[in-house]
């Protein structure tokens, strides 16, 4: 499979070439605050190959207290980006810089007892096609 991304602002773009091994959406802490939502949603593989078709000189990388939670974006919009990780071992993909549709379905949610507390029967919350006029 063939896989394209980019940035928000469209500075950086991207290829995956392979298959995904996992898809989790995670609600620790950290991918909370740095997706600024109630879980961070991302692909991992062992296999599949990351090219940069354009900015590829621009994502930065920012390593937790270099505790392993990795985050690379782009610093003009701040858009989240694949990066490496486990010694060129793991691609992550946040599953949002996609711009091709994905097929693998989220197989869980993980760190799930770190939800956050308005996280919970969000099926039933209202839903709009555009922003409400309320």
């Amino acid at each position: 499979m063939k896989y394209y991304g980019s940035c928000l602002c469209g500075e950086i773009t991207f290829e995956i070439e392979g298959d995904f091994d996992n898809f989790y959406l995670c609600h620790c802490e950290k991918c909370r605050k740095d997706s600024g939502s109630a879980h961070a949603a991302n692909l991992f593989s062992s296999s599949a190959k990351l090219k940069w078709l354009s900015g590829e000189e621009k994502p930065k990388t920012y390593n937790h207290r270099l505790e392993g939670h990795i985050k690379s974006f782009c610093p003009n919009c701040g858009s989240a980006l694949p990066n490496i990780q486990m010694n060129g071992k793991l691609l992550v993909v946040p599953a949002g810089s996609l711009d091709s549709d994905v097929y693998l379905k989220p197989q869980g949610h993980i760190f799930f007892a770190s939800k956050a507390n308005w996280d919970s029967d969000l099926e039933k919350v209202d839903k709009y096609d555009v922003l409400p006029k309320e």
